[in-house]
């Protein structure tokens, strides 16, 4: 029987035997019906932080008719704020230096008198966790939706209380996907050579449909049961960082879902923006920036909503700016993250954004995070990049953007016949924008995510150009990005369709004929690609040249496309050709890096290349050599 399942049962028995002026709660705490507690975020907190300043939202039946009250040294209240709904507190309270890890009561009084009582934790943080390490160009970031990734626990497939039932005859249903799964799996992952994992959300999302995606969180505190605990995600995360590999959580402060608890009982009137009747985001995302935009174009497209089972949070009033970072932190310090992927970045309030990613890189300095601006105009994405002068003023801290411009032009110049404006030559010219980016050996690169149709599809199934997509990925300036069975060629129509191209991972359940993870009933193809990546990625893991090192590209001609990694005296080239024939590439451009060498190495073959000649390049091949 699922163990939130007998919770539940063991509430409603407690409740029929006990009175119900009195029930208690998870953490232990008593609370009286009419000042009941029903929540108060965050539970808990930590010592030293430097985030020390906590606001505390309570919800209760008329809760802000009492006044809360600490005895514990080094923690005092600071400020209660009360808004337009009674049923609401924020009060902020102080931890000192000086304050020792416990537990202490938070009294909520009338007249003198305790109506209500909540037990507080402060914990002592992990050893050096404000110095932790993002990710960053030394990783490989492997993409996975959790829903379909691996069902590690039957169990939790159907949980009680959570509306959405498992079908996976249902592409955009609930399959079953799992954290168990994910842990279950992390030998694979490493050997692959990916050092980090990006879960799609994994807060619960308890929507009546479409629910397995997690963008809709209706609790932003609490990991859906149907994927496991929060401790279970705690202990994912330890044993994946055991096996070097570090986890990057997916925020989303744009928005909720539809179901979220706050729209029962909003916490204030401005709580979420067009709060009376749905008006949907015009998703124009140059007004932030555009200097004859009308206002209003602008604030439709942050204020309005991207469905109408998703409202769109105000991240203007002060107290749901203070939960939505507090929330951030608290994921990294509890779970232990190295890094934040934050979706939606760009339809956010500009000036939320820019307290919430200080807050976050203030408290850990050496953390990384990554937004999502879905624009191919490397202006757009740049404008929220730390470092950017903007015109507009707007001073941003998030170090990492994904880099849209790259991935759309890659897709697209894969695909083009070769010729003096189309094919390589507009890669290369992307490229050259990298000039408006404060760090663009920063960007996240991919050549395909959960919102994208699968590459090899894209690319009708040419396992050269996939192999190309790979190879570009994988050594090209920026951090790149894989989505989960891509090395074994997964599928998807070419067109967009979210519950296609986010299928089950071969192998991922019990029954399934082919495994992804074994290698059983994968084709000569399959194992093939699966292989190509293998290699590619755990020698990329050690090649300080692609970490670190510098970037020169060349001019395309005749449909081949080089650039050259280098740091120091160690260089390498990746020459790609898109002809379908084998061609002649004389090495006479590249003299300066040539110089005084005569050999080099194929990474992927290993064989060994004299370069005092002209290289012959296979048909629609991928080369990359280490200069000797």
């Amino acid at each position: 029987m699922n163990k939130r399942y007998q919770f539940g049962l063991l509430v409603l028995l407690c409740t029929f035997l006990f009175p119900s002026s009195l029930v208690a709660e998870t953490s232990g705490t008593l609370k009286e019906s009419h000042y009941a507690i029903n929540h108060l975020e965050p539970a808990n907190w930590w010592v030293g932080m430097n985030y020390h300043q906590v606001e505390l939202m309570v919800h209760g039946d008329n809760i802000s008719a009492t006044q809360p009250h600490i005895n514990y040294s080094g923690v005092q209240i600071l400020s209660v704020v009360k808004t337009d709904n009674p049923n609401y507190l924020f009060v902020q309270i102080d931890i000192a230096a000086n304050a020792k890890p416990g537990r202490f009561p938070i009294e909520f009084q009338l007249n003198g008198e305790t109506k209500s009582r909540f037990d507080y934790t402060l914990f002592a943080r992990e050893k050096n966790s404000a110095q932790r390490k993002g990710f960053s160009t030394k990783d490989a970031i492997y993409l996975i939706t959790p829903d379909r990734f691996a069902n590690g626990d039957t169990n939790n497939d159907a949980v009680a209380g959570l509306t959405e039932q498992p079908d996976r005859t249902f592409k955009g249903g609930r399959h079953g996907g799992d954290i168990a799964g994910m842990t279950k799996h992390l030998d694979y992952i490493a050997k692959m050579g990916f050092t980090q994992i990006w879960p799609n959300p994994l807060t619960e999302n308890n929507q009546p449909q479409y629910s397995y995606h997690g963008y809709a969180a209706t609790n932003l505190y609490l990991i859906d049961a149907r994927y496991g605990t929060n401790e279970d995600f705690k202990h994912f995360v330890r044993k994946a960082q055991q096996k070097s590999i570090g986890v990057i959580q997916d925020v989303v402060l744009n928005h909720i879902g539809s179901q979220h608890w706050w729209m029962n009982d909003l916490p204030a009137k401005d709580w979420l923006n067009f709060p009376a009747e749905f008006v949907a985001t015009t998703h124009r995302r140059t007004t932030v920036q555009d200097p004859y935009a009308d206002p209003q174009d602008k604030e439709l497209f942050v204020s309005g909503w991207f469905v109408k089972s998703m409202p769109d949070l105000n991240q203007r009033n002060p107290q749901l700016a203070n939960y939505l970072i507090q929330n951030s932190l608290w994921w990294i310090e509890y779970a232990g993250l190295s890094g934040i992927r934050e979706d939606t970045y760009g339809y956010a309030d500009e000036q939320f954004l820019s307290r919430w990613a200080k807050a976050i890189m203030d408290e850990y300095p050496h953390f990384n995070i990554v937004g999502e601006e879905w624009s191919n105009n490397p202006a757009v994405v740049a404008h929220w990049q730390r470092g950017k002068e903007n015109k507009s003023g707007h001073v941003s801290y998030l170090p990492s953007m994904m880099d849209f411009p790259i991935h759309e032009t890659l897709r697209q110049v894969l695909l083009e016949e070769e010729s003096w404006d189309k094919g390589f030559v507009r890669l290369y010219e992307m490229l050259a924008n990298d000039f408006v980016y404060p760090d663009p050996f920063n960007l996240v690169l991919f050549p395909e995510n959960h919102d994208t149709s699968r590459i090899y599809s894209h690319l009708n199934e040419d396992l050269d150009l996939f192999k190309m997509a790979m190879v570009y990925a994988a050594t090209m300036r920026g951090i790149p990005q894989f989505y989960y069975g891509s090395e074994v060629l997964m599928t998807s129509p070419r067109e967009r369709d979210d519950g296609a191209v986010r299928a089950d991972m071969p192998g991922g359940w019990k029954g399934d004929t082919k495994n992804a993870f074994t290698g059983k009933g994968l084709s000569a193809k399959e194992r093939d690609a699966q292989h190509f990546i293998k290699t590619l990625l755990n020698w990329r893991k050690n090649s300080a040249v692609i970490h670190r090192g510098k970037l020169r590209h060349y001019a395309p001609e005749n449909g081949v496309y080089v650039y050259v990694r280098y740091l120091d005296d160690k260089a390498v080239m990746i020459l790609l050709n898109k002809n379908k024939q084998e061609v002649t590439h004389h090495l006479l451009a590249y003299r300066e890096f040539l110089e005084g060498k005569k050999k080099a190495v194929d990474v992927l073959s290993k064989r060994t290349i004299d370069i005092t000649k002209p290289l012959q390049l296979a048909a629609s091949s991928s080369l990359i050599i280490e200069l000797q």
